[in-house]
């Protein structure tokens, strides 16, 4: 892959994560999401079904082969959400606290360090850097 192509995946992936995280996450994705029982686990499940498939649509404009990418991301995107959703549920920590927004932005981070780690994959799988 050119750096101009791995720019651009780079650049894809992060509008991956805004779309999802922000244009698409729904109040009661964004709430509901740390909830214990069903209705919790309904909210995580749709918010990152968007991540897998926004993921699955980078993959296949990179590489096709690497679809799977998705479902990888569907779980790990999963558990982070549900990790720092059930621990600010339980602590009742809303925007109005300092440590709200630290989980949130170590929540991002998470995501940010997981989009580089498929980024690394596709560049792989695609033949490496080429100058």
């Amino acid at each position: 892959m050119t750096p101009l192509s791995i720019l651009l995946l780079y650049i894809s992936f992060r509008v991956k994560q805004f779309v999802g995280d922000f244009l698409l996450q729904t109040d009661w994705m964004a709430l509901t999401k740390g909830k214990p029982g069903r209705e919790g686990l309904r909210a995580l499940f749709s918010h990152t079904l968007v991540h897998a498939v926004g993921t699955s649509i980078v993959a296949l404009l990179f590489f096709p082969a690497l679809w799977w990418l998705g479902v990888v991301d569907f779980v790990i995107h999963g558990l982070f959400d549900r990790l720092k959703g059930v621990y600010t549920y339980k602590r009742q920590w809303t925007p109005k606290d300092t440590v709200f927004w630290w989980t949130f932005g170590l929540d991002q981070e998470a995501h940010n360090f997981t989009h580089l780690a498929y980024i690394v994959i596709i560049v792989l799988f695609a033949g490496g850097v080429q100058v």
